[in-house]
């Protein structure tokens, strides 16, 4: 088990906050780590073209968000104006006022609520197009793009990135202009009324962004800690988890029980702080707000006994006071929401503009003989570090060659450069006489079948798992590659035979049923090349004599490639590779290897004599 007492880096405690979601009590947007992108220019300009897409809704979005601001607007106004009419006893002109203040408020409502439906309407739609671009480029990345960056942040670009992006799209972005909106109306309005009670009120609003600034730097810092700790706790449970048989094997259940009390105490009276903190924001800020309507309220007095102002004015500009440091405050906490959804949209384009996998090759490969050239193959996954070296290998049409040796020797990366997942350095790959790379891209993997030592199955019926390479395949042809492949005996004990569904990927299988269900499609492709990969390494040895049977069914009369650990699985073999540091030490069958006492010898001595490899 690893440390788990290990302090995240800088980088996983920004990742645990931003990922962390928003904690209870605190208003939104206040307590997360803000991300910025480098760019801001160049990802908005980018943004932009998705929501050039979708002018109708747009359009009838802004059309909501001006009636929302002018409504909004007009609402304290009209309340004045009602209580000046009961101060001036012009009770005729009441009603209609009363009327008007209803209507506006009706107004108000439904176009808030268009809003906030047209909102999530457009950025439904714009993430969809978002993700389904995102979603068909990873479809066409390198395979070398895919096997040196982490799975995980992948993934987390298609899903909390986007995810950062359509909540701000309907959340934030109606809030935005219509608060600039506010914003702008209020004022030109408070200093219409009294420009000397709007200076009074613009100073409560200085004080109200103070106090809000010093406050969320203080909650952010303590959010960020409680969520530091969250992310130990969690990693500390998850290993208690799944390592559970070490646990209890080396009796180490009250040092771990101990360790989670630990972190757990921690934990716990972080979040009384942050609870605490977040708990405090609003009676503050109602506080310093109703501090400011009693400021407004006594210089509106003022003003209104020497006769500057009426009644209903002050009434007035006490709503309007309250409305203008209402979007201020929700704009600043959109900021940092826009900031990271921008951040999330740099992550997400950085995916989008990776160079595809390499698609050259114009000759369509129709007939298919099988021989297979490599000639002065130099390559390395890493520039200076060389992974094969000089490697020349034939293999001729119908033969099956394998390759054995250390692992790191290099014989994985001679079938990825067979299937053209990378390019070789130098050198050339050739099947029957043309270079791989002249080929079509498609028409070369279409006439190759691999069989890896990791299974793949898919969340899908047997059936669906064995046609996956070839959907055109029939019912009879798919159940005479279950029979070759000796998949037939555990199909039919499933409860629905090959309609059997498979959850989690066949987690109800066995590793060596799954590696037959996997030769079995192997098999309907009916490939001209096959590549074996380790394909019986971590099953039991009646199991393995199974597969061996399949795979011998599998490999007639067809070119054949085989990576193996255990010699016993190729020692029929024609032809024996032997390899050591990305070069050919040794090259015969089985028993000329065994006759001349070099490298295999001993590498069949140290299996089958015991001997320490």
């Amino acid at each position: 088990m690893s440390e788990p007492n290990k302090v995240p880096t800088q980088a996983q405690q920004q990742q645990m906050v931003r990922f962390g979601g928003r904690p209870g009590g605190g208003p939104r947007g206040m307590m997360r780590e803000v991300e910025k992108p480098k760019n801001m220019k160049n990802i908005l300009r980018r943004l932009l073209v998705y929501f050039r897409t979708e002018k109708t809704i747009l359009l009838m979005l802004f059309i909501c968000v001006v009636v929302v601001s002018l409504s909004t607007l007009a609402g304290p106004s009209m309340q004045g104006s009602a209580i000046d009419s009961i101060f001036n006893k012009e009770f005729g002109v009441l009603p209609v006022l009363l009327l008007a203040m209803l209507g506006i408020y009706a107004v108000n409502t439904a176009f808030m609520l268009g809003q906030s439906l047209l909102s999530a309407r457009l950025s439904q739609r714009i993430v969809r197009k978002m993700r389904h671009d995102l979603f068909e480029k990873i479809d066409h990345l390198s395979i070398a793009y895919l096997d040196t960056h982490s799975g995980g942040d992948i993934m987390s670009r298609m899903t909390n990135d986007v995810e950062n992006i359509s909540q701000t799209i309907s959340q934030s972005i109606g809030s935005l202009f219509s608060g600039v909106m506010t914003i702008i109306g209020t004022v030109a309005i408070m200093f219409w009324y009294c420009w000397q009670l709007t200076l009074i009120t613009f100073f409560t609003v200085l004080i109200t962004v103070i106090v809000t600034k010093f406050l969320s730097t203080v909650m952010r810092r303590t959010y960020k800690h409680r969520s530091i700790v969250q992310g130990k706790l969690n990693g500390h449970s998850e290993e208690m988890i799944t390592g559970y048989r070490s646990i209890v094997a080396y009796n180490k259940k009250e040092d771990v029980i101990r360790e989670f009390n630990d972190l757990s105490d921690e934990l716990c009276s972080v979040s009384i702080r942050a609870e605490i903190l977040g708990g405090s924001m609003g009676p503050i800020m109602n506080c310093i707000s109703n501090i400011g309507f009693v400021i407004v309220s006594a210089f509106g007095g003022f003003f209104a006994y020497h006769g500057l102002i009426t009644v209903g004015t002050i009434s007035a500009f006490i709503l309007y006071a309250k409305q203008f440091s209402r979007p201020i405050n929700e704009i600043a906490q959109l900021y940092g929401n826009v900031q990271t959804a921008l951040a999330g949209a740099e992550r997400v384009f950085e995916i989008m503009d990776l160079p595809d996998e390499n698609n050259e090759g114009e000759i369509p490969m129709t007939k298919v003989e099988g021989n297979i050239t490599f000639e002065h193959i130099d390559f390395s996954y890493v520039p200076g570090k060389q992974v094969l070296k000089d490697f020349n290998m034939e293999v001729r049409p119908g033969q099956k060659v394998a390759l054995v040796g250390a692992t790191g020797s290099g014989k994985t990366t001679i079938v990825n450069l067979l299937m053209r997942f990378y390019k070789p350095d130098s050198g050339s790959i050739k099947i029957d006489g043309v270079d791989i790379f002249d080929y079509k891209r498609d028409d070369l993997r279409d006439h190759t079948a691999i069989v890896l030592q990791d299974t793949v199955l898919f969340s899908d019926t047997i059936a669906g798992n064995i046609k996956y390479s070839n959907q055109e395949a029939s019912d009879e042809q798919m159940i005479e590659a279950a029979r070759i492949s000796n998949c037939e005996s555990f199909i039919s004990r499933q409860p629905e035979g090959y309609d059997t569904y498979l959850k989690l990927a066949g987690a109800n299988l066995s590793a060596g049923q799954k590696q037959l269900l996997t030769i079995a499609r192997a098999v309907l492709s009916d490939p001209s090349i096959l590549i074996l990969d380790e394909a019986t390494s971590s099953v039991d040895t009646r199991t393995e004599k199974k597969i061996q049977d399949a795979m011998a069914q599998l490999m007639k009369n067809r070119t054949s490639v085989i990576i193996a650990h255990r010699l016993s699985t190729i020692m029929d073999a024609d032809k024996i590779v032997v390899m050591d540091q990305g070069r050919v030490v040794e090259t015969g069958t089985h028993d000329e290897l065994l006759e001349l006492g070099g490298r295999y010898a001993e590498l069949y001595q140290s299996q089958f004599a015991g001997l320490e490899t």
